[in-house]
């Protein structure tokens, strides 16, 4: 297994691919990742391994960080709301046809942040972080404190691959006047999604711990095989990078 803990996404980031690199393998199983330490209740990042990876993305035509991130919560749409969570949900309910018919064929089973606050059933319209929210401050059980993406009735398909969704579960721990986030991927691909992931994890845990009156302290991702996919030789370069840049990589892993 490989486990990280740092403040940085970037590093946590580079830390796997370096880790790949160096034991000449394409999987981490597991994969633990622990961001804490934080500033303004977000992890720090390196914004020239994050453009240096976009440009990866872009010539090999994928998502950009960014685009990833917006998967599991829409920076736009709640700065546009302006803190307002009810015209944030209402929002992203009214633009998620025009988000599938954008990408169909990505988007065309769901998106994260659509499992999120429009299930498809449960309390609040299936709005599970509304449920939890409105909730919170009645005396609400950890248990209750969970909102899960993975849907048997809808996911469980003769399909060989379905590609989503990766992320199964997403819970919210509150301790000692903060807030910890834990998500769960049975898989996820290491640079299509691992860096935009943690980014959108992150800033789903900032939007959910204002709107509980906590701090942001820690956001957990557990992964049960994490993927190389790409050619190694092209990420190098972002992992002698970071060397340079920031504390050795190889300080943040443990086997």
């Amino acid at each position: 297994m490989l486990a990280i803990n740092t403040n940085n996404i970037s590093l946590a980031w580079t830390a796997c691919v370096e880790h790949m690199i160096a034991n000449r393998t394409t999987h981490i199983s597991p994969l633990v990742i622990s961001l804490s330490g934080f500033s303004d209740s977000m992890p720090e990042e390196d914004m020239d391994i994050r453009i240096a990876l976009d440009e990866l993305l872009k010539a090999e035509k994928l998502d950009s960080v960014h685009t990833v991130a917006n998967t599991i919560f829409p920076e736009n749409l709640w700065r546009a709301a302006a803190g307002d969570r009810s015209l944030f949900f209402s929002r992203y309910i009214k633009a998620l046809p025009r988000y599938r018919k954008l990408e169909p064929y990505k988007n065309g089973r769901g998106l994260y942040f659509e499992r999120l606050t429009a299930y498809g059933r449960g309390p609040k319209d299936g709005n599970q972080l509304e449920f939890i929210l409105s909730s919170y401050r009645k005396g609400i059980v950890e248990m209750k404190l969970q909102a899960t993406l993975f849907d048997p009735e809808r996911d469980l398909t003769p399909a060989a691959r379905i590609g989503f969704p990766c992320l199964q579960q997403v819970s919210f721990l509150p301790a000692n006047g903060g807030l910890s986030v834990n998500a769960f991927y049975a898989t996820q691909l290491l640079i299509e999604k691992a860096y935009g992931n943690m980014l959108g994890l992150s800033r789903l845990g900032r939007f959910m711990a204002t709107e509980l009156g906590l701090e942001l302290n820690e956001v957990n991702c557990y992964v049960g095989n994490e993927k190389l996919r790409s050619a190694k030789k092209r990420v190098q370069h972002l992992v002698d990078m970071a060397a340079k840049k920031l504390p050795a990589v190889r300080r943040l892993s443990s086997k």
